[in-house]
């Protein structure tokens, strides 16, 4: 009885094993080409995630990320690679073209790819984690790092069936590999320079997807295409560079910390708000379509300020960069398959400029000069006590506002009478009982 047991668990077994290994095939019908030719940062992520929920297993997809990139943030990286573990369809990594290479962050990603590919005249590796200063200088913090790493890269390696000690030594030793090293030590799969080679690399090839195996096959009617970054995503690319972000945040801390010492132009203050926003979305601490809405809000926020206040159209000019921004934005984001035409956008923001201008034309168009205040008796009121001793203040006058200086003591919102004007500033007086 024991044995007839034994023997039925085994043959349980061995069906699930047979299962679990039974090769599948299947058949690609589009490859889709994402071309990444810079650093690895907040907007890579964007544009490949967006891409990559475009494609499917059942339409037979196929994704190949050409790339070629000086490395970038580690987080952003693991957030890549998650991508890649997550996708029910083959993802390849090819370095190309000839002189680019995946190195730093660029190695990493190459080490999760289910197929890996090198153009002749490339180069992988030298992927020991730095920060912006140089090396990490704390020698347990350096550890931690590297070790995190280099076990991410192995465990990564090994699944893919690649040579993962040569990977951990990229970590560890920062070591670099060209395209013959990299073949030879079996760390890429193939050296492939053009569609045809990449055909000829991919078919009849085995990949392990998930619980999946996978046997390729290629189509009659193969598709090639290739994905292009929008003009927001495009944008976010050079915002999102980890140097020029710092920047803008340093620029946005220092305008807003003049604004708060000489508080009353907002000009700084406006200017300081755009950058800290886009320092933001470039740090990932905002996301991108709340630091877009963002954007939007402040736009129209500085367009009022420019009414009320003389900034000779730089608040205007800076509302006009924060609208454009928020809106190439606003809907380029991974969880949306919404969009704003780029020329809407454009349309809108020209319209925007051009009322302005109009505005503008017509206030200095306006007579400001002499021969305005000739007429005496131009009235208007107080609105603010800028030096109480001194008489100083702040009056509107027929719709304008002006520095004034009376010799009388004036109270906010107390009617006056322009008696003379020196250079920019008005001389006036309190208009009496008799004089309303």
């Amino acid at each position: 009885m024991k044995m007839i047991i034994s023997l039925v668990f085994s043959l349980f077994c061995l069906l699930a094993h047979s299962s679990a290994n039974k090769t599948e095939e299947y058949l690609i019908r589009k490859i889709t080409f994402l071309p990444i030719q810079s650093s690895i940062n907040p907007a890579t992520y964007h544009f490949i995630k967006s891409e990559l929920k475009k494609l499917s297993f059942d339409n037979g997809d196929f994704a190949i990320i050409k790339m070629n990139t000086p490395g970038g943030l580690v987080t952003t990286t693991k957030d890549i690679l998650t991508l890649m573990g997550e996708s029910d369809f083959p993802i390849a990594v090819w370095i190309t073209p000839e002189g680019a290479s995946a190195t730093s962050a660029g190695a990493i990603i190459s080490s999760g790819a289910h197929f890996l590919f090198m153009s002749e005249g490339t180069n992988i590796g030298a992927a020991t984690p730095i920060d912006v200063s140089g090396d990490i200088e704390k020698k347990d913090a350096k550890a931690k790092a590297v070790n995190d790493l280099s076990a991410l890269v192995s465990s990564l390696a090994k699944s893919r069936g690649r040579d993962h000690k040569n990977f951990e030594l990229m970590i560890t030793e920062a070591k670099s590999f060209d395209a013959n090293q990299a073949k030879k030590e079996k760390i890429i799969d193939d050296i492939i320079n053009s569609n045809n080679e990449l055909i000829e690399a991919i078919s009849d090839s085995q990949v392990r997807l998930k619980d999946k195996n996978l046997k390729i096959k290629l189509s009659d009617n193969l598709k090639f295409q290739t994905a292009k970054m929008g003009v927001g995503i495009s944008l976010l690319n050079i915002f999102a560079h980890p140097t020029t972000a710092y920047l803008l945040f340093l620029i946005g801390a220092a305008l807003i910390y003049f604004e708060i010492q000489a508080p009353g132009g907002f000009i700084a203050g406006g200017l300081g708000a755009v950058a800290l926003i886009l320092a933001a979305i470039g740090f990932q601490v905002l996301p991108l379509n709340f630091g877009a809405l963002g954007l939007i809000i402040l736009s129209f926020v500085l367009f009022v300020l420019e009414i009320y206040i003389t900034s000779y159209g730089i608040l205007a000019l800076c509302g006009v960069c924060s609208m454009i921004f928020g809106s190439l934005f606003l809907f380029d984001t991974p969880d949306s398959y919404l969009a704003i035409d780029p020329i809407m956008i454009f349309s809108a923001s020209l319209a925007v400029i051009l009322y302005t201008l109009g505005v503008g034309y017509l206030i200095f168009k306006t007579p400001r000069d002499r021969k305005f205040f000739e007429e005496k008796n131009k009235r208007g009121h107080v609105t603010k006590i800028l030096d109480k001793e001194n008489h100083l203040y702040q009056v509107k006058v027929e719709g304008e506002i002006w520095n004034a200086k009376s010799n009388q003591e004036l109270n906010e919102n107390d009617n006056i009478i322009v008696t003379n004007k020196e250079s920019m500033t008005l001389k006036i007086k309190k208009v009496t009982q008799g004089e309303n």
